[in-house]
């Protein structure tokens, strides 16, 4: 395997792709669902909270050197960090690490669709860390694994933490929502349990599985919008119930895991179909008493550009009809969330961005005022990375692109407008320009 993984860094993404399929086994159980609803940087200085930095230190999640590794370790003995990976090792026998990940500022994250194709996850695995990004997010949906309370189907979730683990060149972002029925049915697309401790429970039993293997854990995504809080009026308080049950029982399963609470949809719609993601970041740090801790780790945030380039203030959006004339029309909304976050004293807690980009949508109706062009994006992508490292270090840390594509989406789909790259695996502008850019 790693063998196949040190030929296939050597070729551009569609060959590589291409010699995966070629010389990877298929693995069985595949499916052809939607994955998309499965259901140089400054360094920065050190931090309280959300992933603290240490240069003369490595933690125990660095892959380091494999000098101390045990090369011929049989797949049934558990591994240590820095040992070499036999085939046929179980996740439950690959390396853990004891620490929490180091995170620099700012960290390169892409979203990817690991979930149905095992030789999609490989190829998007792969392309990341073509591109030099350490972290990749993915989908773990609720539903997908838990099927009945307490009854679990890890095999895909297995396949996914052990190839990154095995390739080793990138760190796991699990984002954890999509509630099964049992939990609560009804919604039109995911909503929060009528248990909240149903969700405790199930992203305890995931940071148990993949106890110091899954860098960090998102919490949900938008609860500011109605059609991810089962279609009713969004509700800070409840979600500050839901971050502290989930960061209550990862944190007993892992102590290694950062949590991360969902980033916001920057909206201006009010109740009942959605809340200013200001409005609701202000509400939930009320909701906490203030305070963060016990919560979250890291503050999550979502970073579209819509029409102006990466540099454009809040304010310059808010002034300029052609950026949509509102202030969360821009990259820089994230100052305006980071602002309410050291108003309430939090300012030692790190943001991670885990949505950001641009469109080149010239389908859809509602995305088309605000589409650039596949140049323009990648321009914009590799700006805002160096605006956010110039400007936002040492408080920011992983900035996730959507998307390296779903091999399912097609051009009538929103999200396939947002992607740097094609459903093939193919490169688009962004691709081979975030790959390019210095980090």
């Amino acid at each position: 395997m790693s063998l196949l993984r040190s030929a296939a860094r050597l070729l551009n993404p569609a060959l590589a792709f291409a010699f995966l399929l070629v010389l990877t086994p298929i693995l069985a159980g595949c499916n052809s669902g939607d994955e998309a609803e499965p259901t140089a940087a400054p360094a920065p200085t050190m931090m309280t909270r959300g992933g603290i930095q240490d240069d003369d230190a490595q933690n125990d999640g660095d892959s380091g050197d494999a000098d101390a590794g045990s090369e011929n370790a049989a797949p049934g003995v558990p591994l240590q960090v820095g040992d070499e990976i036999p085939d046929g090792t179980s996740v439950e026998n690959m390396p853990r690490r004891s620490a929490p990940v180091s995170l620099d500022s700012p960290e390169y994250a892409v979203q990817a669709f690991l979930w149905w194709r095992p030789e999609v996850a490989e190829q998007d695995l792969l392309l990341a860390e073509d591109m030099g990004f350490g972290f990749v997010k993915q989908i773990f949906g609720w539903r997908d694994i838990e099927s009945q309370k307490g009854v679990f189907d890890w095999e895909r979730t297995d396949f996914i933490v052990g190839t990154a683990i095995r390739y080793g060149g990138v760190e796991l972002i699990a984002r954890l929502d999509f509630q099964p029925d049992w939990a609560r049915s009804g919604c039109s697309d995911q909503g929060p349990p009528v248990n909240m401790q149903d969700y405790a429970d199930f992203a305890g039993a995931v940071a148990e599985r993949y106890r110091g293997q899954i860098a960090a854990y998102q919490i949900w995504n938008e609860p500011n919008l109605a059609r991810e809080w089962c279609d009713q009026s969004p509700d800070p308080a409840r979600y500050a119930e839901m971050l502290r049950a989930a960061y209550t029982a990862i944190h007993a399963a892992d102590p290694a895991a950062l949590v991360i609470s969902a980033g916001l949809s920057p909206t201006g719609s009010g109740p009942p179909q959605a809340m200013p993601d200001d409005v609701y970041l202000d509400r939930l740090y009320t909701a906490m008493g203030g305070d963060s801790a016990g919560h979250f780790d890291i503050l999550g945030v979502h970073a579209a550009g819509f029409a102006a380039p990466p540099e454009t203030s809040p304010a310059e959006a808010a002034a300029s009809e052609a950026y949509g004339g509102e202030r969360f029309f821009t990259f820089r909304r994230v100052e305006d969330l980071r602002a309410i976050q050291e108003r309430y004293g939090d300012g030692d807690t790190r943001v991670a961005v885990l949505e950001m980009g641009w469109t080149s949508d010239q389908v859809n109706e509602a995305y088309k005022w605000h589409a650039v062009s596949e140049q323009t994006k990648a321009d914009y992508l590799v700006r805002a990375y160096q605006y956010a490292a110039a400007n936002w270090s040492p408080w920011i840390t992983i900035m996730s692109t959507i998307y390296l594509c779903d091999a399912d989406w097609t051009t009538q789909h929103e999200q396939y407008w947002w992607c740097i790259n094609n459903p093939d695996g193919t490169p688009r502008p962004a691709f081979e320009a975030l790959k390019a850019m210095p980090k």
